[in-house]
């Protein structure tokens, strides 16, 4: 499980803070999803979890441990994450890649174990990644790209996916398909916390949301709490109506036109 309790950022050389006692728990067994409009603080959020910016307030734990530098190493066994944004530094191949999730489980100098391989297969099956195996990362379309990402992460294996829009660059049929994985991972026990902008979606898969607005929540709890039209519209300061999806029956947002000037 992830806990996030009160954590507040605050980037250098600015007045407001990025995070402003930020708290939430993303649980086993559950697709916890982080929400709201560009500069809401989402990625921000993320990269606190990775450590990539330090915290002004707050603690983040995983199943119990605070996330520090020296518990990095030991909470990487259990916890993956896809950011959003990767640049592949060299030409891998796209095996090589997918194996590098399991570098937190090697020591110095031991090879690959039945258990890796396992692992790397496993995560190659789930993420469809079998025909790009004769490629190389750099030689990957972006959605394609993406999906070897994925397979990285689970080849990773632990308990817990933290992925920040990881369905970028993805047509409509692999965006579902990666939320039908997603919420897979969750029904076999992992806690998954996700962050995107595709409401629509995560209502339909997320078992809980936290709506976040200029670094604060301004809204969490079920789909239905979440997905209500004055509250989206005050966020996301754009006029909507909230309706139901048909074939789910889950909240769905739909963008209205701008009301004409003049």
């Amino acid at each position: 499980m992830i806990g996030i309790a009160g954590v507040s950022v605050r980037y250098r050389g600015r007045a407001a803070r990025a995070l402003d006692d930020v708290s939430l728990t993303a649980p086993r067994g559950r697709i916890t999803a982080v929400v709201g409009p560009n500069g809401s603080g989402k990625s921000t959020l993320v990269r606190a979890l990775v450590g990539r910016v330090p915290l002004e307030a707050g603690e983040i734990t995983v199943d119990g441990e605070v996330a520090h530098d020296d518990a990095r190493r030991a909470i990487a066994r259990r916890m993956a994450v896809v950011t959003q944004r990767e640049e592949p530094a060299f030409a891998l191949g796209v095996r090589e890649y997918v194996a590098l999730g399991r570098y937190p489980h090697l020591g110095m100098w031991h090879g690959m174990t039945p258990t890796d391989a396992t692992a790397i297969e496993r995560a190659i099956e789930l993420t469809e990644t079998a025909p790009y195996l004769g490629r190389a990362i750099t030689e990957l379309s972006g959605g394609e790209w993406q999906r070897v990402r994925l397979a990285r992460a689970i080849a990773q294996g632990g308990d817990t996916l933290v992925l920040d829009e990881p369905t970028t660059f993805l047509d409509i049929g692999h965006e579902m398909a990666v939320f039908e994985l997603l919420s897979r991972l969750a029904a076999d026990g992992e806690a998954v916390l996700l962050v995107s902008h595709q409401l629509n979606l995560v209502a339909r898969f997320a078992g809980h949301i936290v709506l976040l607005h200029r670094g604060k929540v301004a809204a969490e709890g079920s789909p239905a709490d979440v997905m209500r039209g004055p509250v989206l519209e005050s966020v996301y300061e754009w006029p909507l109506v909230v309706t139901r999806d048909p074939a789910v029956g889950a909240p769905s947002l739909v963008p209205l036109r701008s009301r004409p000037r003049g």
